[in-house]
């Protein structure tokens, strides 16, 4: 791998005399040193190391006034940062790609152990980030990480920084879709798909949770007065961003109907061809520095809320085709694909008593050859469904530790499923 200096990185400047320019269009840019600080704060020796290189200290960096926020974020951000690294480890793949990178010092981690990582920042960051970093490494580690400026919602800027790595990777993303409109957030979702779909791998992503994360360590600390410290945190956000992070399809809002949410999340993410799975945060959390230096209490209070929020593992959603012609006939046409354990059904035309009996057949065939946990119907073209169709619905419903999910129904086929309570039994998108 070639070692890329700053020098050698290519129109990171576009041409532009006057790099302060980068940090006034990019505010993000001191929040990413911030968050260096924070990692520092717990004690992580090279954030410390970082730090001091680049002469940053708590007092310049840090938003917070209020003793107990200080440590609430230092918590968040070193179970984040511990924890994704650890999930990047777990990935098995070759190359570690942290987008957006920030000041983050897991490169100097990743290349102590002889693996392979890219960070992907704003110019103005990776001007001043790559030479302090790579400073900090021994002469024959130094090959291992690179770094190339780049915009998350530009694909030409990714491709060129990817075209560069060769074998699956995997992209961390930690802290970057808050500033995100949901274009911006659709954007980034079409590229990191396509650069999936090449390389092979996975993306981890902290962002969508991380509204429940807070409210729950905060909750430790503040009691029922966490409520007041949210919303202080939220009006510090929006100073930094130019869009409403409570709006963000892919950052959770618990305070509404967290549900409902998490399904529009994950249909979100399925319009880009992309599915998640939701790894729990107490499963894979490291030892964490902040945590020790807390009351027994505190501390206890914060690990079991672990528990009930999760970073995401998202892939491609390839879905394999089955053949479905048998059940074909009567008025129906069904189209069919499995994705792991998610089957997947289009219905065209009727589900009524002439054309049950084929539906079930075929998912009981299906399900004798493989594991069915979920099932996702598209009724969008689903003229009517009978008694008999509810019942086959049930049927596979029983089946399913993870639900049926039925996909715009028409008004119709919506009002019988009101009037006889399937509703209330299945999930309707």
């Amino acid at each position: 791998m070639t070692d890329l200096t700053p020098a050698s990185v290519p129109d990171l400047t576009s041409g532009i005399d006057d790099l302060s320019i980068l940090e006034r269009v990019n505010p993000v840019f001191n929040t990413a040193k911030m968050t260096l600080c924070q990692l520092a704060a717990s004690d992580n020796e090279n954030a410390l190391a970082l730090s001091k290189m680049l002469g940053l200290t708590a007092e310049e960096t840090e938003a917070a006034t209020e003793t107990d926020e200080k440590t609430i974020n230092h918590v968040m951000l070193e179970t984040r940062y511990r924890t994704m690294g650890a999930l990047a480890k777990e990935s098995g793949c070759p190359t570690v790609v942290d987008l957006p990178c920030g000041y983050n010092p897991r490169g100097l981690e990743f290349a102590s152990k002889g693996r392979s990582y890219v960070g992907i920042d704003l110019p103005a960051v990776i001007l001043e980030a790559e030479p302090a970093i790579t400073s900090l490494l021994p002469e024959d580690q130094r090959h291992l990480i690179r770094y190339f400026g780049a915009d998350a919602t530009n694909y030409a800027s990714l491709k060129k920084a990817f075209d560069q790595i060769e074998g699956e990777v995997c992209i961390t993303t930690e802290g970057l879709l808050m500033y995100f409109t949901d274009s911006e957030t659709a954007e980034f979702c079409d590229n990191i798909r396509k650069i999936l779909s090449e390389h092979g791998g996975c993306w981890l992503l902290a962002d969508a949770e991380v509204v429940m994360q807070y409210i729950l360590t905060a909750r430790a600390f503040y009691g029922d007065r966490f409520m007041e410290v949210m919303h202080r945190r939220k009006a510090h956000a929006d100073k930094q961003s130019d869009v409403d992070v409570k709006a963000r399809t892919l950052v959770i809002d618990p305070t509404a109907d967290p549900s409902l949410a998490m399904r529009e999340a994950m249909k979100f993410l399925a319009a880009h061809g992309l599915k998640a799975e939701r790894l729990i945060v107490a499963d894979h959390v490291q030892e964490l520095n902040s945590l020790s230096m807390l009351p027994a209490d505190k501390a206890a209070q914060i690990r079991e809320s672990m528990k009930s929020y999760a970073y995401w593992k998202i892939t491609p959603n390839v879905a394999v085709p089955l053949d479905a012609s048998e059940a074909q006939g009567g008025g129906m046409k069904l189209a069919a694909s499995l994705d792991k354990d998610t089957l997947s059904l289009t219905i065209v035309g009727r589900l009524d008593t002439l054309t049950a009996p084929n539906l079930l057949e075929f998912y009981e065939k299906t399900a004798a050859k493989h594991d069915i946990n979920e099932i996702r119907v598209d009724c969008s073209k689903l003229a009517y469904v009978s008694s008999a169709g509810l019942r086959v619905i049930v049927i596979m419903l029983k089946g399913c530790s993870r639900g049926v999910t039925l996909v715009a129904p028409n008004d119709l086929v919506r009002e019988i499923l009101d009037q006889t309570g399937i509703v209330d039994m299945v999930n309707v998108e």
